[in-house]
């Protein structure tokens, strides 16, 4: 059977039942992948036409909208299909590790954030904007996105403390720095893609920060030129963190645009108050060709999801990483 492969518009012949990662590799196709896992969501791609089967056992039919879309790792070839292949051109490989880690320092960067530093046994290879699975205890373990650069030989990240939090409320109360941590990845899909030369929106809604810390790190050191413009939400003026670190990348990125934007109380000789994506609307209008990054709370990411495909972006040159609380 033949799975015809856009936008390279190849065909490659398969035996019934291949695994379309390998199927995909084997041909030699540029295909991101991570974990193997079905979690990290790197592997992401979509049926365009025929069906497949997925790891659950359940037969897929592509429909429009986010309909059809697979993870490569977890999906099996049925019948001869099309597959849509998310920009080849920016194909990142980064095996998903498990390494250990030694706390270095937790320090508080507001009244509910915390910074957390720490140094792995061995390096780990990740794209800016990625995530790991952080395990301080068989019982504590949740994902965390980084904040710094994979050649920085520390991870960084910053952890908001939520109320009755078990995992934060191990982390805020029980660990200390020598203690040791697991480190799982890196996964996500959220990643810097490197080669995009166009103008670039960057949200992030509190601790979502965190990531876009790391793209507009990676985008300056990667020596990009694009317009860069950040909205970074928070609640109130107290929530408000890293301006220290947001200077310096504007003195390091000229093209760099900062708008903090609170939601009450905020002030206004260097703050906006509202939305963030009240003030992307009001500060832009055709945004076709940009590429747009999303950090930060479900109802925060969804939200400029709509503002940017209403502006014009591309759904799949929208890449968001939503920080889901529950359990934490």
């Amino acid at each position: 059977m033949d799975i015809l492969v856009q936008p390279l518009n190849r065909v490659i012949r398969v035996q019934p039942g291949a695994n379309l990662l390998k199927a995909l590799q084997d041909a030699q196709v540029p295909m991101s992948y991570s974990c193997m896992a079905g979690r990290c969501g790197t592997c992401r791609c979509r049926v365009l036409d025929g069906e497949v089967m997925e790891g659950s056992g359940e037969q897929q039919r592509p429909f429009d909208g986010e309909q059809g879309v697979v993870l490569a790792c977890q999906t099996y070839v049925t019948e001869s299909c099309t597959i849509e292949i998310p920009e080849p051109d920016e194909v990142v490989v980064h095996p998903a590790r498990i390494v250990k880690a030694t706390v270095v320092t937790i320090e508080d960067l507001t009244h509910d954030i915390k910074r957390l530093v720490l140094r792995p046994a061995k390096p780990v290879e990740f794209s800016p904007g990625q995530y790991v699975q952080l395990q301080f205890t068989p019982e504590h373990a949740r994902p965390y996105s980084m904040a710094g650069l994979c050649g920085d030989g520390l991870f960084e990240f910053h952890i908001r403390l939520v109320p009755d939090g078990r995992v934060t409320g191990y982390i805020a109360h029980e660990l200390k720095a020598g203690d040791s941590v697991k480190v799982s990845g890196p996964l996500g899909s959220a990643y810097l893609r490197r080669k995009h030369e166009g103008p670039m929106l960057c949200v992030a809604g509190g601790t979502g920060l965190a990531p876009i810390l790391s793209i507009l790190r990676g985008a300056i050191a990667q020596g990009m030129k694009n317009p860069i413009h950040l909205y970074f939400g928070v609640r109130s003026p107290r929530d408000v963190y890293g301006i220290p670190w947001l200077e310096q990348l504007k003195r390091e990125h000229p093209g760099l645009t900062v708008n903090v934007v609170v939601t009450s109380g905020g002030n206004p000789a260097t703050q906006r108050c509202g939305l963030v994506t009240d003030a992307i609307e009001q500060d832009h209008g055709d945004l076709s060709g940009w590429r747009a990054y999303l950090c930060g709370s479900p109802p925060m990411v969804e939200a400029a999801t709509v503002v940017a495909r209403r502006r014009g972006i591309a759904a799949e040159h929208i890449y968001a990483d939503a920080f889901y609380t529950q359990g934490t």
